[in-house]
């Protein structure tokens, strides 16, 4: 039958905040000796039998330390030992095997299963009761470490969440600023970061892109497009907002917002004194998307892999939505079917060829996309 012994405890200190100790024995006289033994101490629980001693075990607040015997009828302690290291409840409860048997090989056995040490008999009550205290104050520390560590591995998931949320929100306000001033809309940014994950997500197993593009990469794709178009706030809006074709020199000066973009994204860095990631990309981004296949683009006259992948994977997204949607210097729209030939004819020259493939593999995705987030009537 379950036992437990009940201590005196000083006044003002309540008996459950002491460690508690299950003893297994299958002999009463070793149970009401070890009880005695541990009275005053510890909270003291006692089982005649593995079985009672296993349901004890995980029946809260559980054991703090386990005092086995070896040698019982039945289950013996070898295997409550093994069930209580099986289990993910008790696995870390330290248990340490009482015993007449002496013979090397079984402590090697017993360690092997797990105990925390091995204590012969007949008992001395000076060495049990340092080896209960030594390996309780083990575990105490123990618990304290990983509670503490899931405790920082909370607050450090929180606090990444929330930085988070703000790069995300911050990112999302400066670049519907820049959408507002060329007369794009916010679902413009949406869609254009849908495309590129798509697109993205489509060639990472291209034997061209496959170590570029990694989960990693098309999570700070999808953060970073929506500033592509940053360096536009830096634009006159006679020039940006000018209907119909601008004039030479008119073009001269809107090329400008991709080094405008760059900066301003620089300049960002340096407040935060420190290199961010997603913003390296939504440099690359941001000065290179206008960059052509055949080095025929701006700002650099860029071509092949030297355009940054990021921006390459832009380029065509952005061609598409631009095609598809009036825009202030050109009113009129192409259909999806169009708009796909146009991309063709630009396989090799405007764009990556193998980022063309990819877009026609996928192309009724980029259709959906543009359904899905249409901009306002």
């Amino acid at each position: 039958m379950e036992h437990e012994s009940v201590t005196c405890t000083p006044a003002g200190q309540r008996e459950l905040a002491l460690p508690t100790v299950l003893v297994v024995d299958d002999t009463p006289d070793n149970l009401v000796l070890m009880a005695e033994l541990l009275k005053g101490r510890y909270r003291v629980k006692v089982a005649p039998n593995g079985e009672r001693a296993l349901r004890i075990a995980q029946t809260e607040p559980a054991p703090d330390l386990v005092l086995l015997d070896i040698m019982m009828p039945g289950m013996d302690g070898y295997e409550v030992c093994r069930q209580l290291k099986a289990r993910e409840a008790t696995q870390g409860i330290p248990v340490i095997f009482l015993t007449a048997r002496s013979d090397m090989e079984d402590e090697r056995f017993g360690f092997a299963l797990g105990a925390v040490d091995y204590i012969t008999k007949p008992v001395s009550p000076p060495i049990l009761l340092a080896r209960v205290a030594t390996h309780l104050a083990l575990k105490a520390s123990a618990d304290f470490l990983r509670d503490k560590s899931a405790y920082l591995e909370r607050e450090v998931a929180l606090r990444t969440l929330e930085v988070q949320a703000i790069q995300d929100v911050t990112i999302m306000a400066m670049a519907s600023l820049a959408e507002t001033r060329d007369d794009e809309t916010g679902n413009h940014i949406r869609r254009t970061q849908l495309y590129v994950k798509a697109l993205a997500e489509r060639l990472r197993a291209h034997p061209r892109f496959e170590s570029v593009l990694n989960e990693r990469m098309i999570e700070l794709l999808y953060k970073s497009v929506p500033l592509h178009d940053i360096g536009k706030i830096g634009i006159p809006d006679r020039i940006l907002l000018k209907p119909g074709p601008l004039e030479p020199e008119e073009f001269e000066r809107m090329k400008e917002h991709a080094a405008l973009g760059r900066k301003a994204i620089e300049g960002a860095e340096r407040r935060l004194g420190m290199r961010v990631r997603f913003l390296s990309v939504a440099k690359d981004i941001a000065y290179s998307h206008h960059e052509r296949w055949d080095g025929t683009g701006y700002p650099e006259n860029l071509a092949g892999d030297a355009i940054p992948v990021a921006a390459r994977l832009m380029a065509l997204a952005d061609v598409y939505d631009a095609l598809i949607h009036p825009r202030v210097y050109r009113p009129a729209v192409l259909t999806h079917e169009q708009a796909c030939t146009t991309l063709v004819k630009g396989r090799g020259s405007q764009f990556d060829p193998d980022i063309v493939d990819a877009f026609i593999d996928i192309a009724e995705d980029f259709r959906r996309i543009a359904r899905n987030y249409p901009d306002p009537v």
